[in-house]
């Protein structure tokens, strides 16, 4: 199960970037990687590396003032593309913890909710904003998921809307699996108590020879 996500406070990174896949935030060679942790090394691998692997310089989140940032300010679409949750889980293992954006993925999107991390949708002025005021590499957001807003330093607020069961799967921790137990358990087990037990007729049973 996710974390409860309730409020994140923290430095805010700018990626002024539109259309961002998810091919481009873990490529599929490390698809193969099956932990979920040590993801984040290859997080926007192509951006960060040559194709000796060695570091190339001037992206954002390697940049000094950005390596402790937990928020992701981006732009139109992120997330687009495949169905990969391995790009939710090397945002994570990286240490980020909220994506702003105008607009996101839908499958991408889903896997966060499933996920813990939160992805919040403003208008495009808004994260343009924002994006501008990351870029002097001191913007730190305040942001309350029960109130959903977001403090800005010098105390002006930003309001953004969860759907409501998207803010309760966050708030409560909850994945897929225990949202329905929790909806659906006393139907399960009624419907549980009065299945018959399966047994094989001896007829069936085929003969050893």
């Amino acid at each position: 199960m996710p974390e409860p996500v309730r409020r994140i406070v923290g430095k805010a990174a700018p990626l002024e970037m539109d259309d961002v896949d998810t091919d481009q935030i873990i490529p599929a060679q490390f698809l193969k990687v099956l932990s979920r942790k040590g993801l984040g090394k290859y997080l926007f691998y192509r951006w960060r590396f040559d194709e000796d692997g060695r570091p190339k310089q001037g992206f954002i989140l390697d940049q000094e003032e950005y390596r402790d940032a937990v928020i992701l300010v981006a732009g139109r679409n992120f997330g687009i593309g495949s169905s990969r949750e391995n790009a939710v889980w090397a945002l994570m293992d990286f240490g980020i913890k909220c994506v702003i954006a105008s607009s996101f993925g839908d499958i991408f999107y889903g896997n966060s909710v499933k996920n813990g991390l939160l992805c919040i949708k403003l208008d495009e002025e808004s994260v343009k904003r924002l994006r501008g005021m990351a870029a002097k590499g001191e913007l730190t957001l305040d942001i309350d998921v029960e109130s959903e807003t977001i403090k800005l330093p010098g105390g002006e607020t930003m309001s953004f809307r969860l759907e409501p069961n998207v803010k309760k799967r966050l708030l409560e921790g909850l994945d897929e699996i225990e949202e329905t137990l929790r909806g659906y358990e006393a139907k399960i087990r009624e419907y549980e108590a009065k299945m018959r037990p399966f047994k094989i007729p001896s007829k069936a049973v085929m003969p050893i020879e």
